[in-house]
């Protein structure tokens, strides 16, 4: 039974491919009904792990048995697995239902939804596996069907060029990834979950030679496998592809950046726990980043006009709260913030779709406002999605994004205050930007094309459906799931994640200051005021503010994202390709290689061939002087 939570998507994924030009849109039906059946098989599971705390591993088949390397193809249905699995069937099935209309007159609509399944299934292969290598196949299966989904309009060159982007980056996270593989193997022998992370206390002294550095072997590993996290979960540095991955449809992104593929680097980090907790300079590392990149992101987007590209920043900077309370060994809590944020980052997803498919395609806030009174229902779910994600009091966000800064707080260390500072800031600046986003849209006066706000509408019941569904969580969830994640003797956890006893600080949190519990709530409604006040009283003011020298470059550093992709591309890819070929093609390739490869040997052939060519003169007492020169040779020699 506990298969068919794989296979289902599978199957569906099989029907769309094989059989899409014979079912025609019975595809939509069957891929929607699979990944459905898989949610809801993966409820019961969690259900009874709540009720029994039990582990199921499933021993499906032998798979590669080479001298020590020994792997099956092992599943694990732990607390962790169980959790991931709900989120992202869960998320899979509401938009496999919504990309029914939203695509409806696609008419490459049978490979949509297998790409879809497709995703899904490389998704619980990555989050089921019990060792290593099975989680790179659904590691690399995730990137490859992002590529795929990404690039779904492949006509259009900027599709192309941002499939291209995410899978090149991400490329340089596996790279590393693979070298922690490597690593583990050459270490512990084995890849199997269960016999290296037993093992790791007895290596925790263990040094290892890596170029002019000697490193212990543990820091080695946990460096990379975070390393690998960051180019999935687009932390600062290997974060240039999650904007660009906007080009795709609205469901795919909802997909993506909502519950699965961004948040493998979360769940990497959690499940190898037992390996960061003995790396106390790699936690710290993971906790500069992730508040380095929670505050960029949320600063980044202040600016942006896009409208699906606002939300998707703000993907980025949730995912830097998650990644740093990881670094804060609060693996539960950075967990629990992951499945609030899936509800609520997919109803804002999935409801910027609805808005953008009511005015004909259109992305620029800029060209939208005064829809309020027109998408009733859109204008409603996008409000409590927005205030979910500001952490608004009592909503999804609230009980796990403030749980966050008082634990960084409460860990009373420098990179934990840093850590809550920057938090706090990018609470500041993501109210500002959910509220601009608001206003823009929904409250402005209309500044679009009038046809086109005249003819918009809501979408029907398989568009409205999921949203609801989306809305009501986006409530509820967070104070409905507390106890079970955080809550203080809960055991739900069990061994799928461990924390040092040095490192725990959740218990804490009960004893610092009020004033500091409050101050994450006060800087948020700050930040929505200032907006809704900024755009609605003093607009004039902000107009003349735009025209200030400083501030325009103020505007500018965050509006083109704080030149990270001029930098990419002018010092680093430009400079390389410019090397490659001045150099590389040049020198070694048209010069070095041609000269001693193919071309050198057979221009020495016909140069040779031409000499002895040349000796051919016609004469006989030629020949016979060659004759008489060769036989004295051959007797002086010989």
């Amino acid at each position: 039974m506990l298969s068919l939570i794989v296979v289902l998507p599978l199957f569906g994924f099989l029907c769309g491919s094989v059989f899409g030009r014979f079912l025609g849109l019975g595809v939509s039906f069957i891929t929607t009904l699979c990944v459905f059946l898989s949610f809801l098989i993966s409820f019961n599971l969690l259900l009874d792990i709540i009720l029994t705390g039990n582990v199921y591993i499933l021993n499906l088949l032998p798979w590669i048995n080479i001298d020590s390397l020994n792997l099956d193809w092992h599943f694990c249905f732990d607390s962790l697995t169980a959790i991931m699995l709900v989120i992202v069937t869960f998320i899979s099935t509401l938009v496999h239902l919504y990309s029914t209309e939203y695509m409806e007159y696609d008419p490459h609509l049978t490979r949509f939804m297998s790409y879809l399944s497709l995703f899904t299934f490389f998704m619980l292969i990555l989050v089921t596996a019990n060792n290593f290598l099975q989680m790179f196949v659904g590691w690399e299966g995730v990137g490859v069907s992002s590529y795929l989904l990404i690039n779904f309009w492949f006509t259009r060159i900027q599709a192309n060029k941002a499939a291209i982007k995410a899978m090149l980056v991400n490329r340089v996270g596996d790279f590393a990834l693979l070298l922690a593989l490597f690593t583990i193997f050459f270490i512990f022998n084995s890849l199997n979950y269960d016999i290296v992370f037993t093992l790791t206390p007895f290596f925790e002294n263990y040094r290892i030679v890596f170029g002019p550095f000697e490193l212990p072997v543990l820091d080695f590993i946990c460096l990379f496998l975070f390393l690998g996290a960051m180019g999935k979960s687009a932390q600062l540095g290997l974060h240039t592809w999650l904007p660009d991955a906007m080009e795709g449809p609205t469901p795919v992104s909802a997909l993506i950046h909502a519950a699965t593929m961004v948040t493998a680097g979360v769940f990497l980090i959690s499940r190898c726990s037992y390996f960061f907790e003995f790396s106390p300079f790699v936690l710290n590392f993971i906790i500069l980043i992730g508040s380095a990149t929670a505050f960029f992101a949320s600063t980044t987007g202040l600016f942006q006009n896009d409208m699906k590209k606002v939300i998707a920043y703000s993907t980025c900077s949730q995912l830097g709260y998650m990644i740093f309370a990881c670094g804060l060994s609060s693996y539960e809590v950075g967990l629990f913030h992951l499945s609030n944020h899936a509800f609520f980052k997919a109803l804002l997803f999935l409801g910027a779709g609805s808005v953008i498919h009511a005015l004909s395609d259109e992305q620029d806030m800029r060209k939208m406002g005064g829809v309020r009174r027109i998408l009733p229902f859109s204008y409603s779910i996008m409000l409590i999605g927005s205030f979910a994600l500001m952490g608004f009091p009592f909503l999804a966000g609230f009980y796990s994004k403030d749980v966050i800064l008082e634990v960084s707080y409460a860990t009373f260390t420098i990179a934990g205050h840093f850590s809550y500072i920057l938090g706090v800031l990018a609470a500041f600046a993501t109210a500002f930007y959910s509220i601009r986003l608001l206003y823009l849209v929904f409250l402005a006066n209309p500044n679009g094309n009038k046809n086109v706000i005249f003819n918009a509408h809501e979408g029907t019941i398989r568009m409205t459906f999921p949203l609801f569904i989306l809305c009501i969580l986006s409530i509820f969830i967070g104070y409905l799931s507390k106890d079970l994640f955080i809550g203080f003797g809960t055991d739900f956890w069990g061994s799928a994640l461990f924390v040092s006893p040095l490192n725990y600080a959740l218990s804490d949190i009960e004893f610092i200051d009020w004033k500091i519990k409050i101050l994450p709530l006060i800087i948020t409604l700050l930040g929505a005021s200032t907006s809704f006040l900024l755009y609605k009283y003093f607009i004039n003011f902000y107009f003349n503010l735009k025209k200030n020298k400083n501030f325009i470059l103020a505007y500018t550093f965050f509006n083109k994202k704080w030149y990270f992709d001029r930098m990419y591309n002018e010092f680093i890819t430009q400079n390389a390709l410019d090397n490659s070929y001045n150099y590389f093609y040049k020198t070694v390739d048209r010069g070095l290689v041609e000269k001693i490869g193919p071309f050198g040997i057979v221009n020495e052939i016909k140069s040779c061939a031409s000499t002895i060519k040349n000796t051919q003169s016609g004469f006989i007492l030629d020949y016979l002087t060659y004759f008489l020169i060769s036989l004295s040779f051959i007797y002086i020699f010989i």
